[in-house]
């Protein structure tokens, strides 16, 4: 959810799970009273707050200790998850996530979690070795502070490469759990465009086989297909410990209420679930 989104999650609450880890995103526009308010709501709510922190949008250290000071007096600071942001230059002292696992802040306001991304088909304006030494090195850097953790995927529409990423993820010693990211059920105008936004590879046999048509987009699309894939191919022990995070272009409400339909049904010719 976003900062500005307490009004959709109270209507959407009833159909989410209590215990439920909610992300709040860290969105340019957005001052330290909205981010607060809106993780005080997933709270009273009966959720898992979890605030992010774009390295890159801090301005100052200060900045930093005054969002983890106002997360701790609220009792939302212990889960947060890091992210390095989208501009191109830092408008502080951080220029990535790990610059954040190092001030040694986190600990102080009471953090016990910490989220990192995982991109399984790269990034637009990241090299891959970058990728790779900077998720490694910040694995590392949750472990030696004793942070529990995990890893959350940026959303694709094939499953191949998601568990080539994760074999690839386990092979270098990272075991943290990994939620893979899944869009909630969506428009397929509107979710390919932040696949363009995020750099998100789309093909025409890609399209097809996630369940939409790059020739129609008027449609809305689900995830059904990808996890049933995900599910068919999944192995513990080649891919370890993984999970499912919801992306929910499509609406909270909307998105609830798909996750609800198909928990309750079994789409694994085992019965796995």
């Amino acid at each position: 959810m976003t900062g500005k989104d307490v009004s959709r999650l109270e209507e959407a609450s009833d159909g989410i799970p209590p215990g439920t880890r909610i992300n709040i995103t860290f969105l340019a526009g957005e001052d330290l009273a909205t981010r607060l308010t809106a993780a005080r709501a997933v709270r009273r709510l009966g959720f898992v707050p979890v605030p992010h922190i774009s390295a890159r949008r801090l301005p100052s250290r200060a900045a930093l200790q005054e969002f983890l000071s106002g997360l701790a007096a609220d009792g939302t600071a212990e889960n947060v998850f890091l992210v390095g942001g989208d501009p191109a230059r830092p408008e502080g002292p951080y220029a990535d996530a790990l610059a954040l696992l190092r001030t040694g802040l986190l600990q102080e306001h009471g953090v016990r979690h910490v989220g990192i991304s995982g991109y399984p088909e790269g990034h637009p304006a990241i090299p891959d070795p970058t990728l790779w030494s900077a998720l490694t090195d910040k694995a590392a850097a949750i472990g030696a502070h004793r942070f529990g953790g995990d890893v959350i995927t940026q959303f694709g529409f094939d499953p191949a490469p998601v568990l080539g990423w994760l074999e690839a993820v386990r092979a270098r010693g990272v075991h943290l759990p990994v939620r893979i990211g899944v869009p909630g059920p969506v428009g397929v105008r509107r979710l390919l465009g932040y696949a363009t936004r995020f750099g998100v590879a789309t093909s025409a046999s890609v399209a097809r086989k996630y369940g939409f048509s790059l020739t129609n987009l008027m449609g809305t699309t689900g995830p059904d297909r990808f996890l049933h894939a995900l599910a068919e191919r999944y192995d513990p022990a080649r891919h370890g410990r993984v999970k499912v995070h919801f992306y929910t272009f499509g609406g909270l409400r909307t998105t609830a209420e798909w996750v609800a339909r198909f928990r309750h049904e079994d789409h694994t010719p085992t019965g796995r679930p």
